[in-house]
């Protein structure tokens, strides 16, 4: 295979992918209920408010899904070639993606009900923690001997990336755990990951 068809390998990879995760954030908008004409005249912002919970499911769900484009798009930029292995690692990814909105919508429906909320917690813990897991499968089995990646390019920050990577599934299993115990604390680690991972310049470092 030459290069010119590594490259094209790689950039439909990268193309699908990038449709996914666009998909997924599109349809985020459809949880979201246009009230109908029978709530009454002047009704209409009070319905409004009460799908308070549907607008906060959306804006943490679009946000969520943008970090992980964003460091998606960054392991592409380490990335040569591709293989079969790699391509189903990188399907399991994109699957926990489209998962996001429902464990998020879940976890915002049922935050005022105690035992429910420890419920939709553990849901929405386990499935970042599946999707931290899949990044990590993702980059180790890239990173390997060298096995996919351009070594073009500065690889100087992949020491970095891996500890990063590493990081995530520790404190999404600890998230879990606590769910069944501590709804914020479930919460703000969640939040502070997010945070984490939409910083470039910690993420890459070394």
């Amino acid at each position: 295979m030459d290069e010119e068809e590594i490259g094209r390998e790689t950039s439909r990879l990268e193309a699908f992918s990038d449709g996914v995760f666009a998909i997924a954030i599109t349809l985020l908008i459809l949880n979201i209920k246009v009230p109908g004409k029978d709530i009454g005249d002047g009704k209409l912002w009070e319905v409004l408010g009460q799908q308070w919970a549907d607008y906060l499911a959306y804006v943490i769900s679009f946000v969520t899904i943008l970090v992980m484009w964003s460091a998606h798009h960054n392991i592409f930029r380490y990335i040569r070639r591709t293989d079969h292995p790699f391509l189903l690692i990188n399907g399991l990814l994109l699957m926990g993606v489209t998962i996001v909105p429902f464990p998020t919508s879940l976890l915002a429906t049922h935050f005022s009900q105690e035992n429910n909320a420890r419920a939709a917690a553990a849901v929405y813990s386990g499935t970042f923690l599946f999707i931290a897991l899949c990044f990590n499968a993702l980059w180790v089995y890239a990173s390997y001997k060298d096995r996919l990646l351009d070594k073009t390019q500065d690889v100087s920050s992949l020491q970095g990336i891996a500890w990063a990577y590493i990081a995530g599934p520790i404190l999404y299993l600890l998230a879990l755990i606590l769910s069944f115990f501590s709804l914020w604390t479930t919460v703000i680690i969640c939040i502070l990951l997010t945070i984490f991972y939409s910083l470039p310049s910690l993420v890459n470092r070394t």
